[in-house]
């Protein structure tokens, strides 16, 4: 008892945890690659991955409802967003159901369901409908100037 009250007391309980965090993030490099792309740093059990490449973590000791979180694929870079993440992963992220994905036997699979794609708004890649109305200005176009 007097070891760990010491080990508390000298703060060596957080240290050890601080690399232990280290160590599941793939060292010091990787976790400073981990911590700038997402600003914060955990250690947790790897769930499941999607076809993205986005990760899925869970870690009980974290507070309910911050004890679950997904780790965006690297292919996005710094231009991840949460509508990339697929429908039956939001429903683990969010408590709707205990059992991921692959391991959820009531999950529907019909072969007419579609697979997700992200929200492409405000991207380059987003839909933009062909217009059939006119235009309600028209631009000025001047004369071309005539040669005398």
């Amino acid at each position: 008892m007097a070891n760990n009250s010491l080990s508390k007391i000298f703060a060596l309980d957080k240290l050890t945890n601080f690399f232990n965090i280290i160590k599941q993030n793939g060292g010091i490099r990787a976790s400073l690659f981990k911590l700038y792309r997402q600003d914060e740093l955990k250690d947790g059990v790897l769930v499941g991955e999607d076809r993205f490449g986005n990760k899925y973590y869970e870690n009980p000791r974290y507070f309910y409802s911050r004890n679950r979180w997904v780790e965006y694929s690297d292919k996005f870079h710094m231009n991840y967003d949460a509508s990339q993440v697929p429908a039956e992963w939001f429903g683990w992220l969010h408590y709707k159901t205990d059992l991921p994905p692959h391991q959820d036997p009531s999950r529907p699979k019909y072969p007419w369901m579609q697979h997700y794609n992200e929200n492409l708004s405000g991207t380059t890649g987003q839909y933009v409908p062909y217009s059939t109305t006119r235009a309600k200005v028209e631009p000025w176009v001047p004369k071309p100037k005539s040669s005398a």
